[in-house]
């Protein structure tokens, strides 16, 4: 019953919705720095732990410590969300799902496809339960990114797992003609999700730029915690 109540109450759920987390290859949370994108992808896969699937969390800005923290962060956020819940049920569940969720930290000249590979193979060859996502976070798509994501979606379509992709747009840049930022929209045929996080007066609006014909949705998202606010 708290997996149910969690799921329904989460952010994620309100917005890109619990059933189009997973059923696409490359989706993105664009967000100018520090707004929340990390924040979000965490809630992204806080919903697959909580549905008892397995997620991988790649980051190239945090530390393994931080990308934990995130997530205890994250679960708090969605615990206090609800209303009052036992305590005991609060950290069983997260002691019950914490171990499907692992996290590798990279920098720009140790990250490399090769790897992730390496690690779904070894899953694979085990006859292990492979992630249904993979979060990756710090991609810089300012640069060139177009050899990573030709090999991202060999991975999709090989393993049958979805990405997801923090995408960081600034402040000074105007969107393209369709709406995107510049980041997406040099991209946008490989991306069937995005969401972008934008401050409005003292929230945080979350727009579905990307997902079939259900666009422009938003909802208005605390900035202290991500959880909507807007809810009837």
């Amino acid at each position: 019953m708290l997996k149910k109540d969690l799921i329904f109450k989460s952010p994620v759920s309100k917005t890109i919705g619990i059933e189009n987390i997973r059923d696409g290859k490359f989706g993105a949370v664009l967000s100018r720095a520090g707004v929340g994108k990390t924040s979000f992808l965490v809630q992204i896969a806080l919903t697959q732990l909580l549905c008892d699937e397995k997620i991988l969390h790649v980051s190239l800005d945090d530390s393994m410590d931080k990308i934990n923290l995130r997530y205890k962060e994250g679960y708090a956020n969605l615990i206090d969300h609800i209303g009052y819940v036992d305590p005991q049920k609060a950290v069983r569940l997260w002691e019950d799902i914490k171990p499907n969720k692992v996290g590798i930290s990279y920098n720009d000249s140790t990250f490399g496809t090769s790897k992730i590979f390496d690690y779904l193979k070894s899953f694979k060859k085990a006859d292990l339960i492979l992630p249904t996502i993979i979060i990756i976070d710090g991609l810089n798509f300012d640069k060139d990114v177009t050899q990573i994501l030709d090999e991202l979606q060999t991975l999709n379509k090989e393993f049958g797992v979805s990405f997801w992709f923090s995408m960081k747009n600034h402040r000074e840049e105007e969107l393209c003609e369709d709406g995107f930022p510049i980041q997406l929209e040099n991209h946008k045929d490989r991306f069937d999700k995005a969401v972008l996080l934008q401050p409005v007066q003292d929230k945080i609006e979350a727009v579905i730029l990307k997902d079939g014909d259900r666009t422009n949705h938003r909802c208005q998202l605390d900035p202290a915690n991500m959880m909507v606010l807007d809810e009837e």
